[in-house]
């Protein structure tokens, strides 16, 4: 006989309710958020009042865990960021009425483009094949306060053939320590697929760049070190020896979160967008 003897066992509690993954097109402002992943301490993330407000439609007990195709950095902005939840089945009744209540809760800061059922096997950030970015710098001699907060202000001219010329060293599979935050052991190799710059002749100047997958604060540092060349304070062809040295000193300075915006995200035939170059790593912030 032992003190346990006769004591009933607990009865088993109901089974974990099945869940079911749905996507979402989500588009922000950045400059409230300090990036889109969750952190701890209350600061304000994109994952974070998103979360909060499914959780407030659905009456979850906590906010799902959203995961991205982008993990956008502070005062980052997104026209078509992906992310995906893993959901109750029974909070899944009514995908159209989670729509609708979440742009009234969020818009006009976060927006939610699109949600439904994701397809079998699908991940925002593991089955995205390229990620396409955009950065706008304003070169005129004053700025332009209705577009504070979404373009990088350059007071003098800039010479878009030096910044093009510079853009044909970055194309390619590189290792881009010269240009992002390390984090620890991980790989900085990248593939970019596509790197240049328009104009519409009235001082704005739009880099566009498309990757397997970026590292911390890359475009940035990118964006920084082009703009040194279209200035005349560097020479295009040193672009190519920046890209080798493998050393973040070399390359020129950060350009400021403003100007920068997570434009496209490209998928397999079966995502929600149209298939881009090739398969890519978990991306890094940006």
């Amino acid at each position: 006989m032992t003190l346990f003897d006769g004591i009933a066992p607990d009865a088993p509690g109901p089974p974990p309710e099945p869940c079911a993954r749905v996507r979402m097109e989500v588009a922000y402002d950045g400059r409230g958020f300090r990036g889109f992943a969750p952190q701890a301490g209350g600061i304000r993330t994109v994952a974070g009042v998103l979360g909060s407000a499914m959780a407030r439609v659905l009456r979850l007990p906590a906010p799902p865990l959203l995961t991205c195709a982008g993990r956008t950095d502070a005062g980052v902005h997104a026209r078509a960021n992906w992310a995906h939840a893993d959901l109750p089945v029974s909070a899944t009744a009514d995908l159209p009425g989670l729509h609708r209540r979440l742009v009234k809760l969020l818009a006009p800061e976060v927006v939610v483009g699109s949600l439904g059922p994701a397809p079998a096997g699908w991940d925002a950030r593991r089955s995205a094949l390229a990620r396409t970015y955009r950065y706008t710098v304003l070169a005129t001699p004053v700025p332009d306060p209705l577009r504070a907060g979404f373009v990088w202000w350059h007071p003098s001219a800039l010479d878009r053939r030096a910044m093009d010329l510079a853009c044909d060293a970055l194309v390619g599979e590189h290792d881009f320590s010269s240009f992002c935050r390390k984090q620890g052991d991980a790989s900085l190799v990248r593939r970019v697929a596509r790197a240049g710059w328009s104009d519409d002749g009235d001082g704005t100047f739009v880099f566009e760049v498309t990757a397997n997958a970026f590292c911390q604060q890359m475009v940035r540092s990118i964006v920084g070190t082009l703009v040194e060349m279209g200035s005349g304070r560097r020479k295009p062809g040193e672009m190519l020896g920046i890209v080798r040295a493998r050393d973040r000193a070399a390359a020129g300075p950060l350009a400021p979160p403003d100007g920068l915006v997570l434009w496209r995200v490209d998928y397999p035939p079966e995502g929600p967008a149209r298939e881009g170059p090739a398969a890519s790593p978990a991306s890094e912030p940006i």
